[in-house]
């Protein structure tokens, strides 16, 4: 599945799990977005990667490399490749997910929801009408390259059209009565002894949309075992500063 047709090579991106691709003109994005690049004077565009599905996880398992963070090792090693066979020549140079200095962070969720790819879900993950909640952001370059810029897709929110709600019955911290997210109950729930949320959302995997694509259950807990990493840090951090 590949989201621009005008892309080089689009066949190679997708077979190594990388299916989604968005070409921005950095002249259009917004200011606050370009402040945080320190963007280059040979500098044009910007292209975001993501994959959609479990394609991107099976890559990454029968990658040899071994790293301490596998996603990001083989997806910056697949952008290189492809750059080299699609835009050889062009200059490039990534700020995610490397790249930025120290305290700055790119606005994924902001250059997905221009892409037309990202859509807000009650609990907290980006959601849109076809992958559901089963896609993820995982590499952004500047370029000095003059693609074609890529149209935003047209999609609907598929939560507006969901009136069961299960996402909300699911979560066992009622993290969701409100319909958005409490933060705190969220993290408390995942720190309890034997919790059936400390390595995945109860909710995202009660949502049905999507729900073909849903990753495989080794790709699910390496992903909640990062997070649930900082969660426990950050619960230690607050309790040395009560005592």
């Amino acid at each position: 599945m590949n989201d621009v047709s005008t892309i080089p090579l689009p066949s190679l991106l997708d077979e190594a799990g990388l299916n989604r691709q968005h070409v921005f003109d950095l002249e259009q994005l917004p200011q606050d977005l370009l402040a945080t690049l320190s963007v280059g004077e040979h500098e044009r565009q910007l292209i975001l990667f993501s994959h959609a599905g479990r394609r991107l996880w099976e890559c990454v398992q029968a990658d040899a490399t071994l790293s301490a963070h596998p996603i990001d090792t083989y997806s910056v090693r697949t952008v290189e490749h492809w750059m080299a066979q699609a835009l050889p020549g062009a200059r490039f140079r990534f700020v995610y997910p490397m790249g930025l200095p120290a305290g700055q962070h790119l606005g994924l969720q902001r250059l997905g929801t221009l892409a037309g790819w990202h859509h807000a879900s009650p609990f907290m993950v980006g959601i849109d009408a076809k992958w559901g909640s089963w896609f993820a952001y995982r590499a952004a370059i500047l370029t000095d390259t003059a693609l074609p810029a890529s149209p935003a897709q047209a999609q609907r929110h598929p939560c507006r059209d969901c009136s069961a709600k299960p996402c909300i019955s699911a979560c066992p911290a009622h993290a969701l009565d409100s319909g958005t997210m409490d933060t705190e109950a969220c993290r408390q729930q995942r720190l309890l002894e034997n919790s059936p949320c400390a390595l995945g959302c109860i909710a995202r995997q009660a949502c049905p949309v999507g729900a073909e694509h849903r990753y495989d259950e080794s790709q699910v807990r390496h992903s909640a075992a990062g997070s649930l990493a900082v969660i426990r840090r950050f619960a230690a951090r607050r309790s040395d500063k009560l005592l």
